[in-house]
């Protein structure tokens, strides 16, 4: 199978996964900061049993688990934006993630700007900006959100380059675990600027406690693993614009358990509707870009 394929097939998969993550912040009682732990303690000691430690240089190390903090950061603000609005807003402040890719790549990697790139991510930000006109009542998880897409941009950026060389699971594994450091120094200050709703539960028990582990499994191992996999195929940009489709998956299924259809007007599905062709633009400039390497081969 060709590489460009089999990487559309992986980035998909990653992201209908992905398209649970925002149902999972909603089902799950535990506030931001808790959910954020364990998630990572879950998959760190899922990825443990099945990969051991494997060695990696120092540096290289360092590089995962950088990553790992700004992971766990998107995560802590992401599902902060959903417990402050809910999952449709939540989500859908996420597809600003292209928009950013294309202005902090270039700048990060000091690579000319593609034109394009930024054209398909406006037409994503006027998407946005009409699912925006919502309700003011939601302008804090709004904003919360919009700062979310921004670190994962800068998470996906900073991952392409640190996994060169590493095999997808060892990458996963000491991300999750670097970041849970991480996330365990911040969490304090987090917490004195942003007052969590939830107490701060020291173990989930019951239906949190499987929702997490389920969460975990299939949400994070299942999803980061075909997205790493993904992004040693595709750009960056391609890859975090694709993923404009998280807030579509994830919106109808919140729209059937919640009933959060009541709460959206004509403007969200007209928003909906310029992320999509976003997406599909970017789909069909990425094969034609590909498609004369395929023929010289």
């Amino acid at each position: 199978m060709d590489e460009t394929k089999k990487g559309f097939i992986q980035l998909h998969l990653s992201v209908l996964l992905a398209g649970f993550t925002g149902l999972f912040g909603r089902l799950i009682t535990l506030n931001e900061v808790d959910i954020v732990w364990y998630r990572m303690l879950f998959t760190t000691c899922i990825l443990l049993v099945f990969t051991g430690l494997p060695r990696v240089g120092w540096r290289k190390l360092l590089q995962l688990s950088g990553c790992g903090a700004l992971l766990g950061f998107h995560w802590i603000l992401f599902y902060g934006s959903i417990k402050a609005s809910n999952v449709s807003i939540g989500v859908v402040c996420f597809s600003l993630i292209g928009f950013f890719t294309a202005l902090l790549e270039p700048l990060l990697f000091r690579k000319r700007f593609s034109w394009l790139e930024l054209f398909l991510s406006l037409i994503t930000v006027a998407g946005v900006m009409c699912i925006f006109s919502l309700d003011a009542r939601y302008r804090l998880g709004i904003s919360i959100g919009v700062v979310s897409s921004a670190v994962c941009a800068l998470y996906a950026i900073c991952n392409k380059k640190a996994s060169v060389g590493v095999r997808s699971r060892t990458v996963l594994l000491y991300q999750m675990a670097g970041g849970l450091v991480v996330v365990s120094a911040i969490i304090p200050a987090y917490l004195a600027c942003f007052p969590a709703q939830q107490a701060v539960v020291v173990v989930p028990e019951g239906t949190n406690l499987w929702l997490m582990l389920c969460h975990a499994l299939f949400c994070t191992v299942g999803m980061y693993l075909l997205q790493i996999q993904a992004l040693k195929r595709l750009s960056a940009f391609t890859v975090n614009l694709t993923y404009n489709l998280e807030p579509c998956y994830t919106i109808i299924l919140a729209f059937i358990v919640f009933g959060e259809s009541r709460e959206i007007n004509f403007s969200f599905y007209i928003g909906i509707g310029l992320i999509l062709l976003s997406v599909l633009l970017q789909t069909l400039n990425a094969a034609r870009q590909k498609r004369p390497h395929a023929k010289a081969a």
